[in-house]
């Protein structure tokens, strides 16, 4: 089968790397297509308007903390969370073959691979670093005007697909550095992207509570009680209504069963509840 994934960002990107890591790994038998998306937004609307589409979108990551707007963008949404991906990421400085890094006059990336950067790039006082919209972006860019003299930092998969030769690799200070991507689905296709019910042990649920005293601790206590790992949480201020606040839970668990029986209980102490998915926890953290 070919399965159309739709990605943030261009051909190479850590997006696109990600989801072809994870279909390797889940579905080897079947074949990738990228669908590349300028923005999160374009993506999501993409996927709202094409059922038989998947989708890919970075949720959170180890140095730079949770994408808040992607939180936002998937409460909105239909779809419904299949499964995540952690991927460590790592930079490289790519250029056009037959160049050293001594010939280097000028690196471009995107602002965060940068800073991310920064300890390595101090070595050379002579490369000036110019921010680019993303890191494939700027492989892309220096392969296809062939700019000799520039270097892009970037991914592996990036510097390779664009055919540049690889300078340096593991540029970045952080080598825990880590993003942690949902695969996200239409709910009526998203079935035979799941595992049997008896292996899912993740969920990820977003509720309000009422401005009260103790209502978040009276939630946290009962979940508590039924075994729910609090994996994650998450709270962002609900504009209009002051002092309210929306929470973004991730739950893991051992009993699918359990945890239903865990929304069951809470539900009378929160509102706007919505289960964003349940499905298989990533276990392939290095």
């Amino acid at each position: 089968m070919n399965r159309q994934i739709t990605i943030q960002g261009v051909a190479g990107c850590y997006h696109d790397a990600a989801a072809r890591e994870y279909f390797k790994s889940h579905f080897p038998q079947d074949s990738v297509e990228t669908l590349p998306c300028d923005t999160f937004r374009q993506m999501f609307e993409r996927l709202d308007v094409d059922p038989s589409l998947i989708g890919i979108v970075a949720i959170e990551n180890t140095i730079a903390g949770a994408l808040l707007q992607n939180h936002e963008l998937l409460r909105r949404s239909s779809l419904t969370i299949v499964g995540e991906h952690k991927m460590r990421i790592s930079h490289v400085l790519a250029a056009l073959p037959g160049q050293t890094v001594d010939d280097i006059t000028e690196v471009n990336s995107h602002p965060m691979a940068l800073m991310q950067c920064e300890q390595y790039l101090h070595r050379y006082p002579g490369m000036k670093m110019i921010e680019a919209f993303d890191t494939a972006g700027s492989a892309r860019m220096i392969a296809e005007r062939k700019l000799m003299g520039h270097a892009a930092i970037c991914g592996r998969y990036a510097a390779e697909l664009y055919e540049l030769q690889i300078l340096e690799s593991g540029i970045e200070t952080n080598k825990r550095n880590f993003t942690r991507f949902l695969i996200l689905a239409d709910p009526l296709t998203a079935t035979e992207l799941l595992p049997k019910e008896t292996d899912l042990d993740k969920a990820s649920i977003v509720f309000t509570l009422p401005h009260a005293q103790g209502a978040l601790s009276k939630v946290l206590t009962i979940l508590s009680f039924y075994d729910m790992n609090l994996s994650k949480i998450q709270s962002m201020p609900i504009i209009g209504r002051e002092w309210e606040y929306r929470f973004y839970v991730d739950l893991t668990f051992q009993s699918y069963a359990r945890y239903l029986k865990a929304i069951d209980a809470v539900r009378p102490l929160i509102t706007d509840f919505k289960s964003l998915g349940q499905y298989k926890q990533c276990r392939n953290e290095i």
